[in-house]
């Protein structure tokens, strides 16, 4: 297939393009290259005779209309967003911008395409959600593809209202779309903003761990790769006008990833205290969601599609790439909002 891919130059749009180059699809990668992009996750396949780069923005229908038309996609897979939740509480009107305004514009581009090529029946347009649109759970329960959308964040409400655009694009003029809903991503390339990389660099710099609350918050972990994979099986095998959930299936609290982290370090890279004597709970965040986690069941019966990476088997690979990788997260460490404390002005 020849696919656009929508911030193709992110942590899991980068993992997309990868992975479908490597099988041989044709990647039109699309990417305005935000703080938060990084051209340098494309180094393998950026040669690639299969692989094609347009410096875009999903909010200009200008640009949009001529990627369609240079390119005729067979599919869109749209990843581009703005997703940090510290970021959207201190700033949401970018979120509502790029998430909401931007998934409107690629609808309508891909919607015009589609229309003036037939309505071909093999078109798709998959929209990459988050878990985060379901809101909060209890000490029980999953979500389900049916759950009801309560988004408690500027971020998880503008990847809602994306999510209700491309199902009412679908209802309303057939566009034939997919959807997914993808529990919290960690690996490779992660920018170091989220979670696990902020573990892994501040305690390689020797400064305080900073542990949301009491770190009671629990996610269900989802390694990059793995996501990667169930997106393209959802884009291939997937039923029209169906959502998916893609879990990792290895839920655990903030505090437990904080400490397996620093465990891993322990052995990897010792030094003369533990990495845990660095952990300092700060004050949490505004409107913390507590618990999140995933029924796999459709993807799993319908699609045959389970992650293949344990937790601690993702999380020593992890630590074992940013190890590995020092010139890729120095050279992020100097953009806007890195390394600070973000999330606070609510």
């Amino acid at each position: 297939m020849k696919l656009i891919v929508t911030g193709g130059a992110g942590f899991i749009g980068s993992a997309v393009v990868r992975q479908a180059v490597a099988k041989g699809h044709h990647v039109v990668n699309v990417d305005c290259l935000t703080y938060a992009a990084c051209l340098e996750n494309l180094a393998s396949v950026a040669h690639a005779p299969n692989y094609a780069f347009e410096k875009a923005d999903i909010r200009d229908a200008e640009a949009m209309a001529r990627v369609f038309a240079t390119h005729r996609p067979d599919a869109v897979m749209h990843l581009a967003a703005e997703s940090h939740v510290d970021r959207s509480i201190d700033g949401p009107g970018a979120f509502i911008d790029t998430n909401v305004r931007g998934t409107y514009v690629l609808l309508e581009a891909a919607r015009a395409y589609w229309v003036g090529q037939g309505k071909p029946q093999g078109f798709r347009f998959h929209h990459i959600s988050t878990d985060e649109v379901f809101g909060t759970l209890g000490e029980t329960g999953q979500f389900t593809e049916d759950t009801p959308y309560a988004p408690n964040s500027p971020y998880s409400a503008s990847k809602a209202a994306s999510d209700h655009l491309v199902r009412a694009w679908g209802e309303t003029y057939g566009l034939p779309y997919v959807l997914t809903n993808c529990s919290n991503n960690y690996g490779p390339f992660h920018f170091p903003e989220k979670l696990i990389p902020v573990v892994i660099l501040k305690a390689l710099a020797g400064e305080p761990i900073p542990v949301y609350g009491k770190g009671e918050n629990v996610r269900d972990w989802l390694y990059v790769e793995d996501h990667a994979d169930a997106l393209l099986t959802v884009l291939a095998r997937g039923q029209n006008h169906r959502s998916y959930n893609i879990g990792g299936e290895n839920e655990a609290r903030n505090i437990d990833i904080v400490r397996k982290i620093c465990a891993i370090l322990d052995a990897k890279r010792p030094k003369a205290t533990p990495y845990a004597e660095q952990i300092a709970f700060v004050t949490d965040r505004p409107g913390h969601d507590l618990r999140y986690a995933i029924d796999p069941t459709r993807i799993r019966t319908e699609l045959g599609w389970r992650p293949s990476v344990t937790l601690d088997q993702g999380l020593e690979r992890t630590v074992d790439w940013y190890l590995a990788n020092e010139p890729w997260w120095r050279a992020l460490q100097d953009r806007s909002g890195v390394g600070e404390r973000l999330g606070v002005r609510a």
